[in-house]
């Protein structure tokens, strides 16, 4: 099944650079201002959270990848713990839009900082069009090759976290690190309000999930998927808080709410002026760019290796090539089409609700079927569930309060999805002996 994977075709550094490639593209530039208008001042804590959390979770993943090294990752799990089942192919198709619609997500923070270089409005019909611009490149990135894609996102790694670094040094040296936001104003913050601000900031972590799905292209991938998730979430978490504490120091709460889509850029005019937003901008254009990269990369071969699984159907559509290839087509045509339709705030709803629900049953799987089989710790995999049911139960509530239409579409696609899985699956059973439900 795995032949047409190119074995021993990533280094752990390159593996490394694509799982903080995607966090980064997404994480600090699109939810640092949408973490911050949930949970106010008290938006870096949100970050410490999400990432400890994001650590139980990763504990799950570890243990399956150290046992079952895959190109399918999540999908291949699955099936692992629940057999050739609607649940399986539900869950899997789950975490697959979760991360095409984290390509959208990134998408649409490339456009909206591409064009604070113009001073122009966020709301301006060029920023989808700037988004599509920039999937259909990384889709020409992801048809040259591994190696291409391995090149382009260490190259463009190093540069982002360079200067996003840069960028939080000099503000917080700036500011003289007065952080003034939380001690003044810690209290507005509601529980419910930090705890649906930590499932959107769990996001900024979920990077880490794309790394599995490049387990068996991985040098020594027993042991360098593991390592490659932990270097990668601590990476993101001390970005993150230089960043998050940076921006508090720079904005007031209402500044960053009201900038919340290109919050950085902001943070970065009132100690630098307009050049040092500029240089914030395109450390954000490369920074989204290889997140793209490296998500486009990692979806593509999930939905090759689920095609293979027969977990998901296919077809060519009369397209040359292998399935590898069309299912990069189907990836950027979907996230065009999200990045066209949907605001940065429900792009991020949705993906928190579609990949929170994936992680939990991913969990409750390793949990209730095979923990003895790869040693995984019963208590461990339970207070991931916990967490996860209570950030998301809290993000829920908030949303459905707020924006009640995004929880609507959030329950009616994952009713579709379900469902297309029965019918998939059922039609196929008559022909796969093997299938068990």
């Amino acid at each position: 099944m795995e032949d047409r994977y190119t074995k021993n075709s990533l280094t752990l550094f390159s593996v490394v650079a694509m799982g903080t490639g995607v966090m980064i593209g997404a994480g600090i530039f699109a939810l640092t201002g949408q973490v911050a208008e949930l949970s106010g001042p008290l938006f870096p804590f949100a970050f410490i959270v999400a990432a400890v959390i994001s650590g139980f979770s990763a504990y799950t993943y570890i243990k399956m990848s150290n046992a079952y090294p895959s190109a399918g990752g999540i999908g291949m799990y699955l099936q692992k713990a629940y057999g050739k089942t609607m649940m399986t192919g539900g869950c899997a198709l789950l975490m697959a839009i979760s991360m095409v619609i984290n390509e959208s997500l990134v998408a649409r923070t490339f456009g909206t900082y591409t064009m604070q270089l113009f001073s122009s409005e966020e709301n301006s019909v060029l920023v989808p069009v700037l988004g599509v611009a920039l999937i259909i490149l990384a889709f020409l990135i992801n048809i040259a090759g591994n190696k291409i894609v391995g090149l382009v996102s260490q190259f463009t790694t190093v540069l982002k976290i360079g200067g996003i670094l840069l960028f939080a040094i000099a503000a917080l040296w700036a500011s003289g690190i007065n952080y003034a936001p939380t001690i003044k104003l810690s209290g507005e913050t509601s529980v419910t309000g930090f705890l649906a601000a930590t499932a959107l900031a769990i996001l900024a972590y979920k990077g880490f999930t794309t790394i599995t799905n490049s387990g068996s292209e991985i040098i020594n991938p027993h042991k360098n998927v593991g390592r490659a998730i932990i270097i990668s979430l601590v990476i993101c978490l001390i970005i993150y808080l230089l960043v998050a504490v940076a921006v508090g120091s720079s904005l007031s709460i209402e500044e960053i709410i009201r900038t919340k889509n290109y919050s950085l850029a902001e943070a970065a005019r009132p100690a630098f002026g307009q050049y040092g937003a500029g240089f914030t901008i395109v450390i954000a254009m490369i920074a989204t760019a290889s997140g793209l990269i490296a998500s486009i990369f990692s979806v593509s071969r999930m939905l090759a290796m689920l095609t293979d699984m027969k977990i998901i159907p296919h077809s060519h559509f009369g397209m040359p090539g292998t399935i590898q290839h069309h299912t990069l087509v189907y990836t950027v045509v979907l996230a065009a089409l999200l990045t066209i339709f949907f605001d940065l705030s429900r792009i991020a709803s949705l993906g928190a609700i579609f990949y929170i629900v994936m992680d939990i049953a991913v969990h409750w799987g390793v949990f209730r079927y095979i923990r003895k089989e790869i040693d995984a710790s019963p208590s461990i995999l339970l207070a991931a569930m916990f967490f996860d049911i209570v950030v998301l139960g809290s993000f829920v509530w908030m949303k459905a309060n707020s924006d009640p239409m995004i929880i609507g579409f959030a329950v009616i696609g994952i009713v579709l999805i379900f469902l297309f899985e029965k019918v998939y699956l059922q039609q196929l059973r008559p022909k796969d002996h093997s299938m068990h439900m």
